[in-house]
């Protein structure tokens, strides 16, 4: 994966960007730059992309995103990931989105997104019409079925990867894998192996909030956020049309939960469904090329949380799975737990440390959604 210039050992520790962290936030920002023709180099303290950007659902989500930058970067964020992923072999799994609203007032909060600009190109359709489009779903209940054009699905583990090494083969980014960087003072960098140069520095540490700049990161109050998630053989020939979604996302996603209408149907959920909202769950469900489903996921919260599974949760999250899809069968093959920066404030911390130094977290799991479109924002403003 490293990809080392044939210059002077001088030149080759000199960049006009480094980039501390190898998770899609800091992908996105080696992106930006070597678009701009900047000389680029990635150092990342594992010596290959293993953190929370390969666990996750590899689903970019722009339906539902907080209203006005997130949802904006998102939409961004989309667009490049489509141009960008047949360029370095990543494949779209599936596009598009079906939010399956069970509950009248679910249906309610759902007429009141497609009255605002997010509804654009999206289409609030009636259990019949759903049935058309995705007979796989689980509509006896169903009130409504949102669905969205605007999203996508890639295979996480493979495509963080992926972009790494188009990176370096097509833009001459730098990789220095399994290297710690141990002190930041642009336009040093001091790592486990060497130092550095560079004329501006991005750090997209995601996790590791108890080490450079910890003192800027206690400021903002962050917690980490675990999330449980299983991998699921359906029957044979099963095919999902696109991303699956229920209710309980629309009191989490920030684009429903905080449209006025949500508070009724808040109510209703944490009478009805009160186990899962105290677990953070919400259904989320996409398909992998060899026809397995991602399914999750459920939010934790705490300094340090337990890196183990709670099988009730697994339980909870299968349960509402049933419920929405069709299922005649569903193995459960894997299970394993994912890590993010949370913050109760913002989806995104970007702060200037100086001139030239950038600490940049997305604090709402939303990095696959929204890097690519933080990026570029962070460069319009540097």
């Amino acid at each position: 994966m490293t990809n080392i210039l044939h210059t002077s050992t001088s030149e080759r520790l000199h960049f006009d960007l480094i980039v501390v962290g190898a998770g899609i936030v800091g992908l996105a920002h080696a992106y930006t730059a070597a678009c701009r023709g900047l000389k680029v180099c990635v150092v990342e303290r594992d010596a290959a992309c293993v953190g929370a950007s390969i666990r996750n659902f590899g689903f970019i989500t722009v339906t539902g995103q907080g209203a006005g930058s997130t949802w904006r970067r998102a939409r961004r964020s989309r667009e490049v990931w489509d141009a960008v992923a047949p360029q370095a072999g990543i494949e779209v799994l599936h596009r598009g989105l079906y939010l399956s609203a069970r509950r009248p007032l679910a249906h309610a909060v759902l007429d009141a997104f497609m009255r605002t600009e997010m509804g654009d190109g999206c289409e609030l359709l009636t259990p019949a019409e759903a049935g058309q489009r995705a007979p796989v779903l689980q509509l006896d209940e169903a009130r409504a079925v949102l669905y969205s054009p605007h999203d996508l699905r890639v295979e996480s583990r493979t495509a963080i990867g992926l972009l790494a090494r188009w990176l370096a083969e097509q833009h001459g980014v730098v990789f220095r894998f399994g290297e710690a960087v141990l002190e930041v003072d642009t336009p040093r960098v001091c790592t486990s192996r060497s130092v550095l140069h560079a004329e501006r520095v991005a750090i997209c540490t995601n996790t590791e909030l108890h080490g450079l700049f910890a003192d800027r990161l206690v400021e903002q109050e962050l917690r980490l956020c675990q999330l449980q998630m299983l991998r699921v053989t359906p029957e044979p020939g099963f095919r999902l049309p696109g991303s699956v979604m229920g209710d309980l996302s629309l009191v989490r996603y920030h684009g429903y939960s905080q449209l006025p209408e949500s508070a009724a149907l808040l109510a209703q959920l944490q009478r009805e469904e009160a186990e899962s909202l105290a677990h953070g769950i919400h259904l989320i469900v996409v398909q992998s090329a060899d026809g397995s489903l991602v399914v999750g996921d459920s939010h934790h919260y705490g300094a340090a949380p337990e890196p183990f599974a709670q099988e009730h949760v697994d339980a909870l999250i299968l349960r509402h799975l049933r419920e929405t899809l069709k299922l005649q069968q569903a193995t459960v093959t894997a299970r394993w737990v994912g890590t993010y920066p949370s913050s109760a404030t913002r989806d995104c911390l970007i702060d200037s440390l100086d001139d030239a130094t950038r600490l940049v977290l997305v604090t709402s799991g939303t990095g696959a959604s929204t890097a690519f479109g933080i990026a570029e924002d962070v460069f319009a403003a540097w």
